[in-house]
């Protein structure tokens, strides 16, 4: 099977009929759009010096690659599910380097190198349970939040990948916007 562009409708397809060969293929075929994701993704959360978009972007393939089951019907689903991955992983380290700094562990690091504070945990944690909890409650505007937010889309992009209007994906995004900010909001204040 080639892996190029005008091929991903196929690579889905398969996927849908869990061939191990396709999960190679797609992150192959879309392994610059992935890249961008992860760097557009570090650069949002802050400063991760310790931190590079190859390594999120592999870390996140091997995340996708052992989930069995994962139903990827389209390039929409597949690049929103590899924000989550993505997303949930750069917590994951943000958490691991405050434990670290709390004296879990020690880390070396080059005499050349930038020292930078990670985002507060907490926040990121607070951010992703909202998104979490909006994808219980209203999957499709929690798939918008990542296709727009996450991933950089545009909404024509958005709206072509959902088959949809632009002016529905922009109300849809305003709702998940009133939602995450009510909530976040909620969660202050507490």
């Amino acid at each position: 099977m080639p892996s190029s562009e005008s091929n991903l409708p196929n690579l889905f397809e398969a996927a849908e009929r869990n061939d191990p060969r396709v999960t190679d293929q797609l992150f192959s075929t879309l392994y610059s759009e992935l890249r961008r994701l992860a760097k557009r993704e570090l650069a949002r959360q802050g400063s991760f010096s310790y931190l590079s978009p190859t390594t999120l972007l592999h870390e996140a393939y091997i995340e996708i690659a052992d989930k069995d089951g994962s139903k990827f019907p389209d390039r929409g689903r597949f690049m929103a599910y590899a924000a989550r991955v993505m997303r949930g992983l750069i917590i994951d380290h943000a958490r691991s380097r405050s434990a670290q700094k709390r004296g879990g562990k020690f880390e070396i690091t080059s005499a050349d190198g930038e020292i930078n504070c990670p985002p507060d945990p907490q926040e990121l944690t607070k951010i992703s349970d909202a998104l979490d909890e909006l994808a219980q409650s209203e999957a499709p505007l929690a798939e918008i939040v990542d296709l727009k937010f996450f991933c950089g889309f545009t909404f024509a992009e958005i709206a072509a990948m959902k088959n949809t209007s632009e002016r529905t994906v922009q109300r849809q995004w305003e709702k998940a916007r009133i939602y995450l900010h009510r909530a976040l909001s909620t969660d202050l204040e507490n």
